[in-house]
């Protein structure tokens, strides 16, 4: 059994987690995250100045709280886990500067892990997840970053390196599905960050009361595009505060903007899934969390020919955590994919790699 240390520091979460693994098992031990809403709600979205020094703040307090919860010491781990791609490189590099210090001091093994890399993974902790999921599988990252479809082939230990480029087959092209909520929140006057807001409202709102675009309808692509949403729902929000009506349609306007992008989702998803003969789905990333998404899910799958019920992580891993990041980087050590002594010194903090 191994015991992995992980770190998360890719935008406003500072987050450090002890997982241990085993083939097959992944179990939390102690999970300590700061979330940074309330430093970022001012300014509607995240400034990465902020978001950077908060983390040289708490980046210690996290580690050692994960620790103590896990009732273990430093000198226990046998590896530390740091997200060092993709983000915000000045918060990046607070992960990845406190990573390189603990396992140079503690002359232990450095695990670099692709924060998407980290979405994926977190299907797997504390779930049997690895048992019931049938491959292919396609697997969905929507999150505030990104919106990409990946058709997953092999068990998360037998991933290659270049596992995420490899298993893409769709992407946005723009805003990600996340991005689209919180944008067009921000426009209803609803404080960031805004998916869950429009989430909560649009219960008892009628989701066909206004018609939105969606984008790249086309079967010959399983991109998605979100901005188009956010140009249409800004023009009937004025239309609807000239008129004196925006608050009364407040929760069929939600409802709406909601729908345009769990249909946007969907489509694609099952286009995928028959394209290339996919037998389970799962979704990951914080719109995972999103309650009509779940719903239409349990609704439609047995009707699009799945052989399992769509896989979700717990509420708790959807959101960004060092717990998922512990889990990648426990697949790649146990692969023998880590730095160790001088060579992990070089690693540096990429805020958009290719992959």
């Amino acid at each position: 059994m191994n015991l992995i240390l992980g770190i998360e520091t890719s935008c406003d979460e500072c987050s450090a987690a002890v997982v241990t693994y085993e083939p097959g098992q992944l179990r939390v031990q102690g999970l300590a995250t700061f979330s940074q809403v309330r430093l970022h709600q001012p300014f509607g979205g995240v400034v990465p100045e902020v978001a950077s020094r908060n983390h040289l703040e708490t980046v210690n307090p996290m580690i050692d709280q994960a620790l103590k919860q896990a009732g273990v010491q430093t000198r226990d781990l046998d590896a530390i886990a740091v997200t060092n791609r993709p983000g915000l490189v000045g918060a990046l590099l607070v992960g990845v500067s406190a990573g390189k210090a603990m396992a140079y001091a503690l002359q232990k093994p450095l695990v670099p892990v692709h924060h998407l890399e980290g979405h994926a993974a977190s299907l797997f902790l504390d779930t049997d997840a690895a048992s019931r999921l049938e491959l292919p599988l396609l697997l969905a990252v929507v999150s505030g970053g990104h919106t990409n479809l990946y058709v997953v082939r092999q068990a998360p230990e037998l991933w290659p390196p270049d596992f995420l480029k490899r298993s893409l087959v769709g992407r946005s092209r723009d805003d990600a599905a996340g991005e689209a909520f919180d944008k067009t929140a921000k426009l209803l006057g609803f404080p960031y960050p805004g998916g869950v807001w429009i989430d909560r409202t649009a219960q008892g709102g009628n989701p066909r009361a206004f018609e939105f675009p969606r984008a790249l309808p086309q079967k010959a692509t399983l991109d998605f595009s979100f901005s188009g949403l956010k140009t249409a729902v800004a023009l009937q929000t004025e239309a609807l505060k000239r008129a004196g009506t925006l608050d009364e349609r407040l929760p069929d306007l939600c409802a709406s903007i909601q729908e345009a992008i769990v249909d946007a989702l969907l489509t694609k998803m099952w286009l995928a899934v028959r394209e290339h003969g996919c037998r389970s789905l799962a979704i990951v990333g914080g719109v995972a969390a999103n309650s009509r998404l779940r719903g239409r899910l349990d609704a439609e799958w047995k009707k699009r020919g799945l052989e399992t019920e769509p896989f979700f992580p717990k509420m708790d891993y959807c959101t960004d955590n060092a717990a998922m990041i512990a889990a990648a980087g426990a697949f790649r050590f146990r692969q023998g994919h880590h730095l160790r002594g001088a060579e992990l010194l070089g690693l540096n903090a990429l805020p958009n790699p290719e992959i």
